[in-house]
């Protein structure tokens, strides 16, 4: 594990739209939890958080995302999937936890709970947790693909929900990135990315009331792009509160 400078130290295409002819839905069952990975290709310490990564993406009850961040970019090794936008979430998750961990491999289970990406029963018991008490997971959400748009469908809260409002977020995602490293700490390794985040766009604000948004399929599908997640977070952008509801779906 390897800690971001300064912080302290841890505790304990158009293309792809011209394949899409039929209608894809996500699962009717909302998945339990969203599993963000944040993750270098230049930290030792992360290809078995990684293989983690990529064993909860076969789990259709957890949506598992990789979010490459780019500040260990300058100990030899540019990561070549990194995206600065990570880097951002994942301080701020920091910043309304109220502590200074910032590390990786890092994960954040359900927007609540933060722990090395390699603890397994740790994600694990985090999974079972954060719904006891931050709500997480409560709100249906749907997501169906059909010819060039992406419909996005968010329910009502429930009745005894602690939150009424979040932002809806739709992330671009590629299945399985292989990445041979050829300096650096991972220096000679081939890494396979699982369920790799490759852009973000907010689709909108909810309100507590059902809702519903069409996004036009080619604001994510680019080479590369196989899968689309949608997730309902509590807060904003820059003040991320708990995850309440998402789905993940194949575009092919």
């Amino acid at each position: 594990m390897i800690r971001l400078p300064g912080f302290s130290r841890w505790s304990g295409a158009l293309g792809v739209c011209a394949l899409i002819a039929t209608t894809h839905a996500s699962t009717a069952a909302g998945p339990r939890a969203v599993v963000e990975l944040f993750t270098s290709q230049g930290c030792s310490s992360c290809p078995p958080a990684d293989r983690i990564i990529g064993d909860l993406a076969k789990d259709p009850s957890v949506i598992a995302l990789s979010l490459p961040i780019d500040y260990w970019d300058y100990l030899g090794w540019k990561d070549t999937l990194a995206d600065a936008r990570f880097s951002a979430r994942q301080k701020a998750y920091s910043q309304m936890r109220g502590d200074r961990d910032v590390y990786t491999p890092q994960v954040v289970v359900n927007g609540a709970a933060h722990l090395v990406g390699s603890n397994r029963a740790g994600i694990e018991e985090a999974i079972k947790t954060t719904d006891k008490t931050t709500g997480s997971m409560t709100v249906p959400v749907s997501m169906a693909v059909n010819g060039k748009e992406i419909k996005v469908s968010v329910a009502a809260a429930p009745a005894d929900a602690a939150a009424r409002q979040g932002e809806v977020w739709i992330c671009a995602v590629s299945k399985a990135v292989p990445i041979t490293i050829t300096r650096g700490e991972n220096r000679g390794r081939e890494i396979t990315y699982h369920n790799v985040v490759r852009n973000l766009l907010k689709v909108g604000d909810w309100t507590g009331t059902a809702g519903s948004w069409s996004v036009p399929l080619e604001n994510i599908a680019h080479d590369g792009i196989d899968a689309a997640v949608v997730y309902v977070q509590d807060g904003s952008r820059d003040r991320p509160g708990p995850m309440l509801g998402g789905a993940f779906t194949s575009l092919h």
